[in-house]
């Protein structure tokens, strides 16, 4: 039976991701993107799918309820996977407002406009369906040198983007305890891959290393995330959206735990090997740390492990190399989200059609 997919924020780094891997991996399925394309939303990023005739594109803004509504009305959803999200720490400290409004308020929104769409009575909604929030291990707050977090960590954010995402968290889990509707969370670790926006730490470093420009690290660098391959986070929401246990929280996570110091010496080491010898380290520059910066994240990825089958398939050895590599064969992606160009150019190729 065809599924169709509503995708939120899928013109992002990690949206797009998953919309590449569930066309290429399920037939009978209609995907419709939602994005409001700021700045972090790259049409670009889905030019291979733009005439598949399974995917369709809307823009909209998640915090305009009555375009929500509209949507549910206009298509027959059957999955939310909510990835709209502002995401960068750093803006999130000079404007916690934007957040609170498309984090929280965003969700609120898709929550009404599914449970008013499913309904079919008093706590029952149409067979098949399911909201899937799609979160960060942030919302957990900072780990000592030991342990990991698992499901039942008490959430604990730190920065004005983690509270936010932890109270999208709960609006999420409200909805299924009050009203009984078929939700699931997931909680990822740090992600890489192919089409991040180069204001994250890896593609940062990558494109400072391509133009000999300094290469910023907080601190002193001995802050420890769990890094993810983005391919397999995506194929970790599709076993939830087919088979998770409805209500449950997933934690998604790597094995892969790396100071961000090692991550920038590694990428510096593979660029000079593969691009110029004279790119070495002397291009690090320690900056001020940044406020309230969470020292360690670790998940504990058992429970998702055990119950669907998942594992991470990419060590990270492997994927910064990946990473780098289709980075370096896309150059011109790079130079059209750095420049801005993305931006009109791929906008009017959709207003036009």
């Amino acid at each position: 039976m065809s599924k169709t997919y509503l995708v939120t924020g899928g013109a992002g780094f990690i949206g797009s991701n998953f919309i590449h891997y569930i066309l290429e991996r399920h037939q009978d399925i209609l995907v419709v993107n939602v994005d409001k394309l700021t700045y972090a939303g790259n049409l670009e990023n889905l030019k291979a799918v733009m005439d598949d005739e399974r995917y369709a594109f809307i823009q909209a803004d998640v915090c305009d309820r009555e375009a929500m509504v509209r949507l549910f009305e206009q298509y027959h959803i059957d999955y939310v996977v909510n990835f709209a999200a502002e995401s960068h720490v750093d803006r999130s400290i000079t404007d916690p407002g934007v957040f609170v409004s498309t984090n929280v308020m965003g969700t609120l929104n898709l929550l009404d406009a599914a449970k008013s769409s499913w309904k079919t009575g008093e706590d029952s909604y149409r067979e098949g369906v399911r909201f899937l929030q799609v979160s960060t291990d942030e919302v957990y707050g900072s780990l000592g040198p030991e342990g990991f977090f698992t499901e039942t960590t008490p959430l604990d954010p730190h920065s004005p983007y983690s509270a936010s995402k932890a109270s999208a968290d709960l609006l999420v889990k409200a909805y299924g305890d009050t009203y009984r509707m078929p939700v699931n969370i997931t909680r990822c670790s740090n992600n890489y891959g192919p089409y991040q926006f180069p204001e994250k730490l890896i593609p940062l470093m990558i494109n400072n290393c391509l133009n000999r420009q300094g290469l910023p690290v907080y601190g002193d660098g001995m802050q420890v995330r769990d890094w993810l391959y983005v391919e397999d986070h995506c194929k970790a929401i599709d076993l939830v959206i087919q088979r998770g246990t409805l209500g449950e929280v997933y934690n998604i996570g790597g094995h892969n735990e790396k100071p961000n110091i090692e991550i920038v010496k590694s990428i510096i080491s593979y660029v000079a090997e593969k691009v110029d010898p004279s790119i070495d380290e002397r291009l690090i520059r320690h900056v001020s740390d940044r406020k309230g910066h969470d020292r360690r994240y670790g998940i504990d990825p058992t429970k998702i492990r055990e119950a669907l089958g998942w594992e991470p398939e990419t060590m990270f050895a492997e994927g910064i190399r990946k990473t780098i590599d289709w980075y370096l064969e896309n150059r011109q992606w790079m130079e059209h989200v750095t420049s801005g160009s993305y931006q009109q150019y791929y906008r009017a190729m959709y207003v036009g059609r």
